[in-house]
């Protein structure tokens, strides 16, 4: 647990942000504390991920303040700006790698295209973290379509990680995984983070996934939290939006939109 009075190393308060006339985020309240690991669950549309593009500095917020370690990020431009974005990585759903590129320069890319590494020394940290993820020196001259979509989770990871940064974000990443190679995920994920000592954030609908690689968690429903707290309290939260979601039931407080 956080010491009392510490610094969270994420804060976001009252964030809103709307697209015409859909309201998606409405007045968000969020505080991810250092060496945490919260994971933000919610139906497809509830905003998840306009949240981390709001914090990563893609989306400006309409209204509202993020922080990232006591700095206003709403307020910072600019090389500053710059600064405290380095602080942050993401594992991309489905990878989101450059087929054009072999494995190792997609690892490699942010530290040469973002931090100006030379070449050489960026190849040879790509294939340090490559190891980190259980892939070995052989895989680095592969292409991304050489690989199976466990393989290409792995490489992502390893993108993530290649300039050791403060706080991770995780969208969605056991999508479009097999039950087996989505346990295999999360224990890489599991391990790596505990490995790095950072903080991460992850988004899901996947509640087996979501249980295991979080010690809190927090529910998004129309843009707002509706519930957050620890992990092992989620089952016994008295909360409807929370039952309703994880033990997906058509009856309750949450309801589909379903176009006739």
């Amino acid at each position: 647990m956080p010491a009392p009075g510490s610094v969270p190393k994420v804060e976001l308060r009252g964030v809103k942000k709307r697209f015409g006339d859909k309201v998606v985020l409405d007045g968000l309240d969020l505080v991810l504390q250092p060496g945490h690991s919260l994971v933000v669950i919610g139906g497809s549309g509830t905003g998840k991920s306009v949240m981390i593009k709001c914090v990563l500095g893609i989306l400006r917020p309409d209204a509202g303040q993020i922080f990232v370690d006591g700095q206003e990020l709403t307020r910072l431009s600019g090389r500053a700006r710059d600064e405290v974005l380095k602080k942050f990585a993401m594992l991309f759903q489905g990878a989101a790698l450059f087929d054009s590129l072999p494995v190792w320069e997609n690892v490699a890319f942010g530290l040469i295209q973002g931090r100006g590494v030379a070449r050489a020394k960026a190849k040879d940290i790509a294939i340090q973290k490559l190891a980190k993820v259980g892939l070995g020196a052989d895989v680095a001259m592969l292409s991304p379509a050489e690989l199976s979509g466990g393989m290409q989770k792995r490489v992502g990871l390893a993108r993530a990680i290649a300039a050791d940064p403060d706080i991770i974000f995780f969208d969605e990443p056991t999508t479009g995984l097999d039950p087996i190679m989505a346990d295999v995920i999360n224990d890489l994920i599991i391990s790596t983070v505990k490995d790095l000592g950072v903080t991460t954030l992850s988004i899901t609908h996947d509640m087996v996934s979501a249980r295991k690689i979080s010690d809190h968690i927090a529910m998004l429903y129309k843009g707002k939290i509706v519930w957050a707290g620890p992990t092992a309290e989620i089952d016994h939260s008295d909360n409807p939006f929370v039952d309703q979601f994880i033990h997906g039931s058509a009856e309750g407080p949450i309801k589909m939109e379903v176009r006739a």
